[in-house]
């Protein structure tokens, strides 16, 4: 991160007018303004991570002062951004951060859904290799706008959906049923039946695939200092729409991706739902993957949300109404010197707009948080 501006807890949440906010914005643009991020050099190195779990909020790439201003009475220091079409640029990104710490936050990560989740790269397709250059343009951008952490999905074929159901209260929520006829989504692609590519695809295929871009990016990473965040495959069914789902469905083929990554820039970010959906099909239930990654040094980010069953059919829950124990995944990211960014995620849709939600699982979080906290002081 490039020049945080220190905040107290007490600070953090004190409510801001929209007159103070833009007063505070234009004096830190004002004191900003001798930074140029086009003249940062690589990294070199990873930094280490200052300690503490960062409960965080994602925002829009459209926030406004209110949703910053919502960001700070909810008592977050990091907030993370997703872009996308001609909106992720190096321009936007300078001017997405100088904005947010402007507000007296810090950005974790700003997203990129054109090099997110690209079946050109995991299945080889035509365009492969320029959306490989994409994707290390975007990483240059990152290091460039002093934003040193980014997640990546590698699945073929989007995520996959069937129509959405209603979890505790009528709250409209996602869900995936095998039985439903689910598809798979990814910007404006739309993936379903039972072959989405015109054929099936190998295993060995995908292992081939991820190989030869994993070893083109890792080099840049390390120079950069970029840690890059893997998501699970969402849902981990074995395959789906003819696509093997076999790098990222499972701890096994996580533990083989790695290796073969061989960097010390490539981890994982753990989207808690997305492991719970797997259940047994996984090879280590959530703690037990939450504290491996972490053995290994590669845990950076947590999608913190449940789900009311794992496949063949889910709805993905509020935080506290699904089949796991997500105080005991609190603790377990306490207990292994968790130092990366928890975010809520695909949160059920409430009554009274789509802040309540957040809002809801940010507190649920923070008191988790604080009680695992007070157990061991």
């Amino acid at each position: 991160m490039q020049n945080p501006k220190a905040l107290t807890a007490t600070s953090l949440i004190q409510p801001v007018n929209r007159r103070h906010f833009l007063m505070k914005l234009t004096g830190t643009a004002a004191a900003m303004a001798v930074w140029n991020p086009l003249d940062l050099r690589a990294a070199g190195k990873l930094a280490p991570l200052p300690p503490g779990v960062k409960i965080s909020l994602q925002i829009s790439t459209n926030a406004s002062d209110e949703d910053l201003q919502f960001a700070q009475q909810l008592g977050v220091e990091y907030v993370n951004i997703p872009t996308g079409g001609d909106r992720a640029t190096l321009d936007n990104f300078v001017r997405l951060k100088q904005r947010v710490e402007a507000a007296g936050l810090k950005v974790w990560n700003i997203g990129n859904s054109n090099v997110h989740n690209m079946h050109e790269v995991t299945l080889n397709l035509p365009g492969r290799d320029q959306k490989i250059e994409e994707y290390k343009n975007y990483l240059r951008n990152l290091a460039k706008a002093g934003i040193s952490y980014t997640t990546y999905a590698h699945m073929g074929n989007g995520i996959w959906s069937s129509a959405r159901e209603t979890t505790r209260g009528n709250a409209s929520a996602r869900a995936f049923d095998m039985s439903k006829n689910p598809k798979g989504y990814w910007g404006t692609n739309v993936f379903e039946g039972a072959i989405t590519h015109g054929r099936k695809f190998s295993k060995e295929e995908l292992w081939e695939n991820y190989t030869y871009f994993i070893k083109q990016v890792v080099p840049l990473a390390e120079e950069l200092g970029m840690r890059i965040g893997i998501h699970p495959d969402d849902p981990p069914v074995p395959e789906l729409g003819g696509v093997p789902r076999c790098i990222f469905g499972n701890f096994d083929g996580y533990a083989r991706a790695l290796k073969i990554a061989n960097s010390p820039n490539i981890g994982v970010c753990l989207c808690a739902g997305t492991w719970m959906e797997g259940g047994k099909h996984m090879g280590k239930d959530v703690f037990e993957a939450a504290r491996a990654f972490a053995k290994m040094g590669k845990l950076w980010k947590i999608h913190f949300r449940n789900v009311s069953a794992p496949i063949p059919h889910f709805v993905e829950t509020f935080v506290d109404n699904g089949y796991t124990d997500m105080l005991k995944l609190m603790k377990t990211l306490h207990e292994v010197d968790f130092r990366g960014a928890v975010i809520a995620d695909h949160v059920p849709t409430m009554v009274g707009g789509p802040r309540t939600g957040w809002a809801y699982s940010i507190g649920y979080m923070k008191a988790l948080l604080r009680a695992v906290r007070a157990r061991k002081a």
